[in-house]
């Protein structure tokens, strides 16, 4: 029987709507459609430097507050993250994650901790488990993209999961407790593999809010995940 952590337990399970892909002229309606079956929000913010596209900023995410009381897992795309983290937690943000490939890293999780921020840490699809590895025990959350970032609707790449499958084994292997996180392509098929790979949080766009029942599509990815987590636990 294998053994999992605590960190991926059926009661750990999340899918987090990409609300990059809701309709931003009825948005505040497609999170009341989608709330009853989640738990977090996904928020992409893309700055057109460091990804080609421009998305959102901390107006957004005020207005998000005033609308859910879900947790705003805030996805920062962007090169100079540093000066604006404050104005995302002082918009509602819960949550707020970097990438490793900008440098800084230090200095990033110091000041989101000091900010009262739970702190997260993005990795490309062609990074390595070496660029994240030195931060493992100060983070909360490890962001694993099976995509490229920068647009939403992209096939999942599953050579994405390889950082998760080596940040699982060491957070279990040193009594961590972050979240493994994936971003990209998710949907009822292919989030079987990033459970396996040891993801308990997974980002879905398309996936969710392109359905005609959102909730109904969150909850499928949800139950997909949770068959996957019990087939492996008994293997």
């Amino acid at each position: 029987m294998t053994q999992r952590s605590s960190a991926q337990s059926s009661s750990n399970l999340r899918v987090a709507p990409s609300i990059l892909s809701a309709n931003f002229t009825t948005l505040g309606a497609d999170i009341t459609l989608v709330a009853p079956a989640v738990e977090w929000l996904h928020v992409d913010v893309m700055d057109g430097h460091f990804v080609p596209n421009l998305t959102i900023g901390p107006p957004v995410v005020q207005s998000l507050r005033k609308t859910t009381d879900l947790y705003l897992d805030c996805h920062l795309m962007m090169t100079n993250p540093g000066e604006h983290l404050a104005a995302f937690k002082n918009a509602g943000a819960d949550g707020c994650t970097v990438h490793v490939e900008i440098g800084g890293t230090d200095a990033l999780i110091e000041q989101m901790r000091g900010l009262g921020l739970r702190v997260g840490l993005a990795v490309n699809p062609d990074g390595t488990f070496a660029m994240v590895k030195p931060f493992l025990d100060r983070i909360d959350l490890l962001l694993c993209m099976t995509v490229f970032p920068g647009f939403g609707g992209q096939s999942f790449l599953p050579a994405g999961l390889e950082i998760a499958r080596q940040a699982r084994d060491f957070r279990d292997a040193n009594g961590l407790s972050f979240d493994i996180e994936v971003d990209g392509g998710v949907d009822t098929t292919t989030v079987a593999q990033c459970v396996a790979a040891g993801a308990n949080v997974f980002v879905a766009g398309s996936a969710v809010f392109n359905k005609d029942q959102p909730a109904e599509a969150a909850r499928a990815i949800h139950d997909a995940a949770s068959t996957t987590l019990a087939q492996l636990a008994t293997s």
